[in-house]
């Protein structure tokens, strides 16, 4: 439920979150049963995925050496820090050799992690954050700490919902990491370029809350992975 304006975090105690925060304030049934929505589909979507899942967590260890989940710190709701589940698609060590953005040749990317990716299965455990309710299957993408830490003042604005596995956002970028292939310096272009045309969607998502454009987008989100395309413009 929706923090009253005295309890958020005084990084978000700001003039540029509160219409955000005023919109949710008059929204309450709905964030009640967006979380419902989660608790329950989530519950039951793991009853049917977790043979597929096991299959999944197998194809992953017999192709590379590692854990078979990928547990980055990620920021959510009112700006608290999570280790986010997904399956493990890069080398181990990624974290250490690489940016926290993936590009589309990224190298550091398995055999299996390609394949998983394009049908983004490897999202498929972020299922146990939705039940933990640290996420939603709809909302703004968990962005890395240091993301967060580079963030204009209207953008703590989306940490007003939970983070989410989609988002209209993810639809229009969902390439987005073939967006970044061509950058000399990742982080640079991410931060200055990609982000900012990101959080135009996020907010206006944030801005415009409703619990049935919600599960629009999951539709949508099926939709787009299916092959369908969404300008981002």
């Amino acid at each position: 439920m929706l923090r009253s304006w005295e309890k958020l975090p005084e990084n978000m105690r700001i003039p540029e979150v509160r219409p955000y925060w005023e919109n949710l304030s008059h929204k309450k049934a709905s964030l009640f049963f967006k979380r419902l929505f989660d608790l329950f589909t989530a519950i039951f979507m793991l009853i049917f995925l977790a043979l597929p899942m096991a299959v999944i967590a197998i194809w992953i260890k017999c192709d590379s050496r590692g854990p078979v989940f990928y547990r980055q710190e990620r920021v959510t709701t009112y700006g608290q820090k999570f280790r986010i589940h997904k399956f493990r698609t890069m080398v181990t060590n990624a974290d250490q050799i690489g940016t926290a953005v993936t590009v589309g040749e990224d190298p550091r990317i398995t055999k299996v992690g390609h394949k998983i990716r394009r049908l983004r299965l490897d999202e498929l455990p972020q299922i146990f954050d939705v039940i933990a309710g640290t996420m939603s299957f709809v909302g703004t993408r968990p962005e890395a700490t240091k993301y967060v830490e580079r963030y204009q003042p209207e953008y703590m604005a989306t940490l007003l919902l939970p983070a989410g596995i989609t988002s209209e956002c993810s639809i229009r970028y969902k390439d987005e990491d073939e967006l970044l292939n061509a950058a000399d310096d990742v982080d640079r272009v991410y931060v200055e370029d990609v982000l900012p045309g990101k959080m135009r969607w996020n907010l206006d998502s944030v801005r415009n809350y409703g619990f049935w454009k919600d599960i629009r987008t999951m539709f949508r989100t099926v939709f787009a992975v299916l092959g369908k395309e969404y300008p981002n413009g």
